[in-house]
């Protein structure tokens, strides 16, 4: 049996319909309203394209997150990793927050987690975000956020074609899918196999 998936109706968990939610909706509302003007980068896209990944043996990802923890790809082995790009300009980004932040905690018993990776052009951009994420989305919710400028900031995943992007990690570092746009129902389900 899949562990619980709190989005899927054909997954055992409920929705989560809670102060926390409503919170992240409130997030989501907030950051479109003081993200760049800059256009979006996937708003007219089409639907999400499931890629087979062609990697490195081990994937390798680390960096400091913007709140200052360390990050490294090797520590999270055992864990389902998945790693998500993303950039505050970034319409169909900002609408996934709430999607991603649903699965972390309805997931939070489980060997997973997400890494986020931001490819925004100003560090203080991404800073800002992570600032107020810090501040309005319950710690069960919050995932760590690299910066791709970062001087320390190492990937041998490769960069998705567009934003956001998502590569799914299995529990021996190994890269074995590859998602670009919105990310399909049919991922959480290949998470929970996974897991």
């Amino acid at each position: 049996m899949h562990p619980a998936n709190p989005l899927h109706p054909n997954m055992t968990a409920p929705r989560f319909v809670t102060r926390a939610g409503t919170a992240c909706r409130l997030f989501v509302i907030v950051v479109s309203a003081l993200a760049s003007t800059a256009p979006a980068r996937a708003q007219n896209q089409p639907p999400s394209v499931a890629v087979t990944a062609a990697a490195p043996a081990t994937a390798q990802l680390s960096g400091t997150a913007l709140d200052g923890r360390k990050v490294d790809l090797t520590h999270l082995r055992g864990k389902v990793v998945l790693v998500i790009f993303t950039a505050t300009d970034c319409a169909v980004c900002r609408d996934l927050m709430p999607e991603l932040r649903n699965n972390v905690a309805g997931w939070l018993h489980q060997p997973f987690a997400i890494v986020a990776v931001s490819f925004d052009a100003r560090r203080d951009d991404a800073l800002a975000y992570a600032r107020l994420t810090a501040t309005l989305v319950p710690a069960s919710m919050q995932f760590p956020t690299l910066w791709k400028g970062d001087a320390g900031f190492h990937n041998t995943l490769g960069t998705p074609d567009v934003l956001p992007g998502a590569w799914l990690i299995d529990k021996n570092g190994q890269l074995v899918e590859r998602f670009q746009g919105r990310i399909p129902a049919e991922a959480w389900n290949r998470i929970a196999d996974l897991l």
